[in-house]
């Protein structure tokens, strides 16, 4: 009987450990960019392609961009600004040569993910976009999430301050 006064608040203690433990996991896998505060989306991977993209030197990347269902309905609907709500995933890939067929390159070491949110209220002073910028699953730094907006302003700012066109 003694026994079991003894381990019980230890099971407890051990099992409370696990759940902080748990809980910090969770809060590291949902690190949020600097300057804006957004995170990469649960089940992204899922979502619909937009398009794909190759990046040329110096970045020589494969690209793609992925929508959730608002940002998908907005590019079918062919309506500009994007609605609040609308996100935008892009996965990157180092260009490799393809072992297999000469003329192919294939996705090499994953390099970053890049996330747009659109909150016209929250980003009104980013054109209604957040951003975010992970490598390996972590935000870089300030610095460079400053970029962000400026190299879509000084691009895109007809099309929404998106870059990427639906495919066909």
């Amino acid at each position: 009987m003694k026994t079991r006064w003894v381990v019980l608040p230890i099971a407890l203690v051990v099992l409370g450990l696990i759940a902080i433990t748990a809980a910090d996991d969770a809060k590291a896998a949902r690190a949020a960019s600097p300057i804006y505060g957004v995170t990469v989306p649960d089940g992204y991977r899922g979502w619909e392609l937009i398009a794909p993209a190759r990046e040329a030197a110096p970045f020589d990347e494969l690209r793609v961009v992925l929508g959730n269902d608002i940002a998908v309905r907005a590019y079918r609907e062919g309506s500009l600004p994007f609605p609040d709500g609308s996100v935008l995933v892009k996965l990157a890939w180092k260009e490799v040569q393809s072992p297999d067929f000469a003329s192919a390159t294939i996705p090499g070491a994953a390099t970053t993910v890049q996330v747009m949110v659109k909150d016209s209220k929250r980003y009104a002073a980013s054109g209604g976009w957040g951003f975010g910028r992970f490598v390996a699953g972590v935000p870089t730094d300030e610095a460079q999430h400053r970029t962000c907006f400026a190299c879509h302003q000084a691009r895109v700012q007809g099309r929404d301050y998106v870059f990427t066109r639906l495919a066909p």
